[in-house]
């Protein structure tokens, strides 16, 4: 019985994985375990910072602004960039997720810290991981505890909206709403759920994540897309 529900697992955990993910049984050692922060992300995955990612390596690294200072040091951020609504909802073969007004996946950073609540990733981690930003810190929530949901100030001041203390990012290698292309990227970042834990209902093997814009426009219409596809060297 053990053999058959063994044989069983191997012939159904390959469907699992999304689109341009290996599909070796092998690669999905944790995907029957409940999401949560304490589950290792898959074998041969790390959540142990790297040091010279860690907030005390990193002088961008997040620190809270002095107390009567927040309000006159945070910029104001556009319309266009806040995140203005938080949503629980579910996709398939990953289950639950949060995600924000356009639909698109949210993730969290083993690199950061919860208690209290920090942000370790900056320039280009930022480029390729935008954090998810906000003026007032009061998103609409739907299937969001409110309770869960909070704040921290970046290196740059602005304000990074926080669930159950996780700062909150996008990816910019999803390119459609629902996709989660980010799933144990560099294996430290993880689909988010409306607990702030970590979803590892599905655990594609560790990936490599996609490169920065390019900075120069001509650059990105020529090959930014492909070279997006095709991954990078970058550890975050």
């Amino acid at each position: 019985m053990v053999v058959g529900a063994a044989l069983a697992a191997v012939v159904a955990l390959p469907g699992c994985a999304p689109a341009g993910y290996g599909n070796a049984a092998a690669d999905y050692g944790n995907a029957a375990e409940p999401a949560s922060n304490e589950v290792a992300a898959s074998p041969g995955a790390t959540a142990e910072a790297d040091p010279e990612s860690t907030a005390e390596a990193d002088p961008e690294s997040t620190a809270e602004a002095a107390p009567g200072d927040a309000e006159a040091n945070t910029p104001e951020i556009s319309e266009e960039v806040a995140t203005t609504q938080l949503t629980a909802t579910k996709v398939a073969k990953m289950g639950e997720t949060v995600q924000d007004e356009d639909g698109f996946v949210l993730y969290r950073f083993d690199k950061d810290s919860d208690d209290p609540a920090k942000s370790n990733c900056n320039g280009d981690c930022a480029e390729i991981w935008p954090p998810v930003v906000t003026n007032d810190g009061k998103p609409a929530l739907d299937g969001v505890d409110e309770k869960l949901v909070g704040t921290v100030t970046r290196a740059d001041g602005t304000k990074q909206l926080t669930l159950k203390g996780w700062p909150l990012y996008r990816y910019i290698g999803d390119k459609k709403p629902g996709q989660w292309k980010g799933q144990n990227v560099s294996g430290t970042w993880f689909v988010i759920t409306p607990k702030g834990t970590k979803n590892l209902t599905c655990l594609p093997k560790i990936s490599k994540p996609v490169a920065p814009p390019a900075d120069d426009e001509a650059d990105a219409d020529a090959g930014g897309e492909e070279s997006a596809d095709a991954g990078s060297d970058y550890s975050y």
